[in-house]
């Protein structure tokens, strides 16, 4: 190398030949990120996720009910997760779920076309002129986004922007436009970690040969650094090998063209651990944009609304053929456990990212990066396509101030979840409410104000929520 160790900043990288690889937090550097991560500047981050068609909600006399209903048993301290959340037990006093909260202005569209507003609580409506506004993460990234290499991060299955009211993207920006979702692991990888000199083909190939040129560096590098810090350069170069491993797992499922005709006849191809190791993939991505500092928001859409795309292939993880069809399948025989078990799939891989966050040291040696770190996952449907009583969980946070181990509902008339589950089609959407329920602003309302964010109002929110 030809820099000195104290010449080096987070920005800096190892360096093979016509490569370049992000290092990560190094307490060797700290005398050069000291004004980058003082106590002034303690680092928070923010992921949001979403996914669609609802979740299972079947009638408390519904034999299901028990096991099926997403919905926890109890409420505050004591409750009980069923099987679709118990993945997340370990967890129980880093999350809250939420009941009773949705945003007003949509409470009558359909769930088909509700995902667009879910981070941004405008009223998008059910058909004619579009209006958006920003979005909770984009609020958070105008605070911290010019510490970082990226603002913020975009991602979802099925990439780019969609279409209003089917949107593929989490992201509006200040204006309420889509910001385009990147759905390809490789592109997210290189522009994360990769930077490409006039030789574009040589970039790092998404395999452990392509870390070969650069260990040279990384040996010569090792030697300069303390016993703590070898180690976390070492734990950094093979969390990079066993992403680069699964993304190209990922690559075939995520290249198979979207068919024409019959879905259950095409893409043989595609088998059940394809979906998975995607997922576990883009939640390793954002894991190593948060551990290397390159960004400290990231939001992912794990599927787009109305069976639409290549996210509608997920439940193929779980050994069901698409998705959306869960939703419409609850009055089968075995349809509430069905869903239930894909609910129950999207939650251990949710877990298994927020333990990794746990299980690491932050930034600094205070603490670990989960306590510093928001996660929050939701749908914009509750039971069928109806925009109420969105189920919400939010995880982390413990370091900013967040209050957890509970399950929380709000409103009025519908405690037990029963106004909004058992329906089975269409028609659930139109109907009347007798119950209330708060804005779910007020908990995004919340989390800014943890997050160091000073704002009065967010997306029609009416306050702030004490108990969060």
């Amino acid at each position: 190398m030809n820099q000195k160790i104290s010449s080096l900043d987070r920005r800096k990288f190892l360096r093979g030949t016509g490569l370049a690889l992000a290092l990560p937090w190094l307490e060797s550097f700290s005398g050069s990120l000291h004004a980058a991560t003082s106590a002034s500047d303690s680092i928070r981050r923010l992921a949001c996720f979403y996914m669609p068609d609802g979740v299972p909600m079947p009638r408390v006399d519904d034999p299901a009910y028990q096991d099926w209903s997403w919905f926890p048993h109890g409420k505050g301290r004591d409750f009980t997760l069923t099987k679709c959340l118990n993945p997340l037990n370990p967890l129980r006093d880093d999350l809250t779920v939420f009941s009773g909260l949705s945003h007003p202005a949509v409470r009558k569209v359909h769930g088909h076309s509700n995902a667009d507003q879910f981070l941004t609580g405008a009223d998008t409506g059910n058909r004619g002129d579009y209006q958006n506004s920003i979005s909770l993460d984009q609020v958070f990234a105008a605070q911290v986004g010019d510490r970082t290499r990226h603002s913020s991060l975009v991602m979802s299955t099925d990439g780019g922007t969609g279409s209003p009211r089917g949107a593929q993207t989490m992201s509006f920006n200040r204006k309420g436009r889509h910001m385009p979702a990147e759905h390809k692991p490789k592109r997210i990888f290189d522009m994360l970690f990769v930077k490409s000199g006039k030789d574009a083909a040589r970039r790092l190939a998404l395999s452990q040969s392509a870390l070969d040129d650069l260990l040279e560096d990384a040996k010569s590098l090792s030697r300069s650094l303390s016993h703590h810090d070898q180690n976390r350069l070492e734990e950094y170069l093979q969390s990079v090998r066993d992403t680069e491993r699964n993304v190209e797992k990922a690559k075939r499922w995520l290249d198979i063209p979207l068919p024409r005709v019959d879905l259950s006849h095409l893409n043989l191809d595609i088998t059940p651990e394809e979906p998975k190791t995607y997922l576990q993939t883009m939640y390793e991505l954002i894991y190593l944009a948060f551990k290397t500092d390159s960004t400290r928001v990231a939001t992912y859409q794990i599927g787009r609304e109305n069976g639409v795309g290549a996210s509608d292939y997920m439940a193929r993880a779980v050994g069901f053929n698409l998705t959306h069809q869960l939703s419409h399948e609850t009055k089968k025989p075995g349809g509430w456990e069905n869903f239930g078990t894909y609910c129950n799939f999207l939650s251990a891989e949710l877990g298994r990212f927020a333990n990794k966050l746990k299980d690491t040291e932050e930034i600094g040696g205070t603490g670990n990066m989960l306590d510093n770190t928001a996660l929050l996952f939701g749908s914009a449907s509750s039971a069928f396509h109806l925009s109420r009583n969105y189920p919400m969980l939010l995880l982390g946070g413990r370091g900013m101030g967040f209050k957890h181990g509970q399950f929380l509902k709000y409103g009025q008339g519908n405690e037990q979840n029963q106004s909004t589950a058992g329906i089975s089609t269409d028609e659930g959407w139109k109907g009347a409410m007798d119950y209330t329920e708060l804005p779910l602003s007020n908990l995004y309302l919340t989390m800014l104000h943890k997050l160091g964010v000073e704002t009065d109002s967010f997306g029609g929110s009416t306050g702030t929520l004490s108990e969060v």
